[in-house]
């Protein structure tokens, strides 16, 4: 095996993002070494590299190199083992990584309460757009044999946020109204989850033709263009009525958020999955508090969340198959990024492969 290996990796001072070789990183006391298999590239890769996202608690080794290797979404074999493992790990076996870890550190942590200060794979501590990725042994995912790869990679954010949004955030039960602002990475997986939590009717909303098509072929019972101006009315035709008991911006665009709050019904929710640094406008206020409306905000999602999907996705309940808009190879990570910013091909996922 090589001493070094590629890994896509973001300056920070710079905000300059290239594919360099690196050192193979050594596993540590509780750690494993991954072989990366695949690895999803998402918008909030794209953030951080335009600036807009940074990191929150970076550690030390990101502080001092003044660099990060980018990839949250990452699955592969278990290629070598760190000492002091507590788990019955050894090399070969398959996993996914979960998106961030507690920092290990804090009061909270110690009482095994849930941590204040989370860090993100691949944002705060180095992640999976590389040969080889370090993972602390609670972020293994153990994945089955016929669960491939790439679908495994994407199981952590891509679906497990909007899934984490759907029945933890917004609580969607059977016949329920739901809306799903933004059809791309987040909202096509949303779309499929709240279909399969019973929702009914499921309401897709993105102003982008493609998206809306693809918004149906994902499980959505309507697709709406937020620019129409009969869309309020469409919405209210098809909710007899009553509004949406859930709505869902996956979008991260204060216009958004603001068109789909006016739509709530009686003790309706918004959940507000996609980020922006905007201010968030209630217009009618009134009206809000009247209906007993509530807004949640949502981050992420849990552990058991992740191997919830895996399960899920074993059983044939979620196919992700269709998530997978290409593959590509790690050495050409720039150019999947802006496939990605410029909505080439109007991807879902991109998945790098090392």
């Amino acid at each position: 095996m090589s001493t070094t290996m590629l890994a896509g990796r973001l300056h920070l001072d710079t905000r300059t993002f290239a594919v360099e070789e690196v050192p193979v990183p050594v596993p540590g006391p509780g750690e494993v070494l991954i072989e990366v298999r695949a690895a999803g590239v998402c918008l909030s890769d794209v953030h951080l590299i335009d600036g807009s996202l940074t990191p929150a608690f970076p550690v030390e080794a990101v502080t001092r190199s003044g660099a990060v290797t980018l990839g949250h979404e990452v699955a592969g074999v278990i290629h070598a083992l760190g000492p002091d493992l507590l788990g019955d790990w050894a090399p070969g076996m398959r996993v996914a990584l979960q998106a961030g870890q507690s920092c290990g550190a804090c009061a909270d942590c110690m009482r095994r309460s849930p941590c204040p200060r989370p860090l993100t794979r691949g944002v705060d501590y180095d992640g999976g757009w590389a040969e080889y990725a370090v993972a602390r042994e609670d972020t293994l995912a153990p994945i089955p044999d016929h669960l491939p790869f790439d679908q495994a990679a994407i199981i952590p954010d891509a679906v497990s946020t909007p899934y984490a949004a759907i029945i933890e955030g917004g609580a969607v039960r059977p016949a329920q109204c739901v809306g799903v602002w933004g059809a791309g990475g987040l909202g096509a997986h949303g779309i499929r989850l709240a279909r399969l939590a019973g929702a009914a009717p499921v309401i897709a909303v993105d102003p982008l033709p493609e998206a809306r098509e693809r918004a149906l072929a994902f499980g959505a019972d309507l697709a709406l263009d937020p620019t129409d101006p009969g869309f309020a009315e469409a919405v209210g035709r098809a909710t007899g009525g009553r509004g949406l008991d859930a709505a869902f911006d996956f979008a991260g665009f204060p216009a958004v958020r603001e068109q789909a709050a006016a739509l709530l019904g009686a003790g309706g929710v918004l959940v507000l999955a996609g980020l922006t640094p905007e201010p968030l406008t209630i217009t009618d206020s009134t009206s809000f508090s009247y209906r007993g409306n509530q807004i949640r905000g949502h981050y992420g999602s849990g552990p058991e969340h992740v191997t919830q999907l895996i399960r899920l996705a074993a059983a044939g309940r979620l196919d992700l198959a269709p998530s997978i808009t290409d593959h590509i190879p790690l050495a050409e990570a720039a150019d999947a990024v802006t496939r990605l910013e410029k909505k080439t091909g109007n991807p879902i996922r991109l998945v790098l492969t090392p």
